[in-house]
């Protein structure tokens, strides 16, 4: 095998007449899913679409997602994953930047789309080509495919204020499914639910970790706790796999009470840390091991998790994946490494390491050294038996939900207010979300405005996920002598 849509072929071959992906609309086999994606690839193909060029897949969770997704990949293009949240201004951002060649999307997410040749309407409603026309399609045979090539181009938020697109090879998606199969033992009889986003890498790599096992997805649209309760009960699944806020609004839901977990034998959790009673409960409830990972979209999904067969070491990331290395490099001479319990900055260097940021060499060169160490950012340490533990974050990230979100993109779109002098963002704790976005905010003499008004301004180039949940005003903000924003000095005005 050389990319991931070998997993879903490879399924289809072993178990055929297996349930492969239950959604809320339709129950698919194995050779069902993999039979769409054929055809969605033939589709796309007779509508111009050829090896090399990149299709964006803009929709929730659906069944169809996954078929189009193979289905690109099958007719040898390039998938770029977009959330469905985005606002018609971020899509125009990232379809323009990695030059998408089509946009596969809902009836109501179509009227975002611009600047596209093709778009291709899930629910076949419209001006624009019908999914159900690619589904009618003569099945294409899977274009050759180099494993160190492109298979994906993410969008991740970068520091510029404009996200950047991680360039994830064919081998190395495959592979971070096939490790993750692997350290969480799944099997061909495992039942996986989840509502994790697709196009984020977490939500792809639960679903095709899944897929490499021959295991069930039970795929939910969106989250909510009584109908992951239903899900579990319903289907007897055997894991969970959500973010830290997933599990805080689970263990608060009066269903949990008369909830039956008992199926269960393990759950995941990433995204981002997660308090350690917080696992405890789950634990205690579920009555099975809660397995923390941890990976980004530069690693195209996981580097570190924990298998359910070894001990327990709650508040630890786990252990690197087989085959990708790890080091915690020394905060002062990078080239060095920090002896165990001293915290430095987590690098990482194996297969799962994207090959770069689409058209941004210095960007890579800045992450990416020429030996092959990829800076995450992310400070942590090593204990003595191997295990590592984020504790803080060297980039100005702030992650909600599970959801990453840097400060330069509020900033960029909030300075553009009249009323704004400087802007700042950072993040504030949250019980639920882990973390909200605050922007501080320095109005121009004279002007006046409301927290509400500056958040309200954000709506239209912001995805939900990303706009300031509080606004504080203040007379200034902490800057160096260069005036560069001390932003960590922000959560004490």
């Amino acid at each position: 095998m050389t990319g991931p849509a070998d997993i879903l072929r490879t399924a289809a071959r072993r178990h055929p007449g297996r349930i492969a992906l239950i959604t809320a609309t339709r129950t698919l086999t194995y050779r069902e899913l993999d039979t769409a994606a054929a055809a969605v690839a033939g589709g796309l193909r007779d509508r111009g679409i050829t090896p090399g060029d990149v299709v964006t897949l803009y929709a929730p969770n659906r069944w169809e997602w996954l078929a189009a997704y193979h289905g690109v990949l099958r007719a040898g293009a390039i998938v770029n994953p977009a959330n469905a949240l985005l606002t018609a201004e971020e899509l125009r951002y990232v379809t323009g930047d990695c030059r998408a060649a089509a946009v596969i999307t809902t009836s109501a997410l179509k009227e975002r789309v611009e600047g596209v040749r093709l778009v291709v309407d899930l629910d076949n409603g419209g001006d624009a080509v019908g999914f159900a026309d690619l589904l009618d399609a003569q099945p294409l045979e899977p274009a050759e495919v180099d494993g160190a090539g492109p298979c994906t181009i993410a969008y991740t938020s970068g520091t510029t204020g404009h996200p950047k697109g991680a360039v994830q090879s064919q081998y190395g998606v495959l592979v971070n499914c096939a490790l993750t199969a692997t350290m969480h033992a799944r099997r061909e009889d495992d039942v996986v639910v989840t509502a994790l986003p697709l196009p984020h890498v977490y939500g792809n790599v639960a679903v095709h970790s899944t897929f490499c096992a021959g295991g069930t997805v039970v795929l939910r649209e969106r989250f909510s706790p009584e109908d992951v309760f239903a899900a579990i009960e319903a289907h007897r699944a055997t894991m969970f796999e959500g973010v830290p806020a997933m599990y805080a609004m689970l263990l608060a839901d009066p269903a949990l009470a008369t909830a039956d977990l008992s199926s269960l034998t393990r759950s995941t959790v990433g995204g981002q840390t997660i308090a350690v009673t917080t696992m405890r409960a789950w634990q205690d409830r579920s009555g099975a091991p809660l397995l923390q990972v941890w990976g980004m979209t530069e690693l195209s999904g996981h580097a570190t998790t924990h298998s359910p067969h070894a001990p327990e070491v709650l508040g630890s990331i786990g252990v690197a994946y087989p085959g990708v290395q790890i080091r915690v490099a020394d905060l002062g001479d990078p080239a060095r490494d920090a002896p165990d319990g001293v915290r430095g900055e987590l690098m990482v260097r194996g297969p799962v390491v994207m090959l770069g940021y689409h058209d941004r060499p210095g960007a890579t060169a800045e992450t990416i050294g020429a030996d092959g160490w990829l800076r995450t950012g992310d400070l942590g340490y090593r204990d003595p038996t191997g295990h590592l533990f984020v504790v803080d974050r060297k980039k100005d990230l702030i992650i909600t939900g599970g959801y990453n979100v840097y400060p330069a993109e509020i900033e960029r779109v909030l300075a553009g207010h009249p009323a704004v002098a400087m802007v700042a963002a950072g993040p504030v704790p949250d019980a639920v979300k882990g973390e909200l976005a605050c922007a501080y905010v320095v109005l121009r003499p004279g002007e006046t405005a409301t927290a509400d008004e500056l958040i309200a301004f954000t709506t239209p180039h912001l995805a939900p996920y990303k706009r300031p949940r509080l606004v504080r005003f203040v007379d200034r903000l902490p800057a160096t002598p260069s005036g560069k924003i001390k932003r960590r000095e922000l959560a004490g005005l």
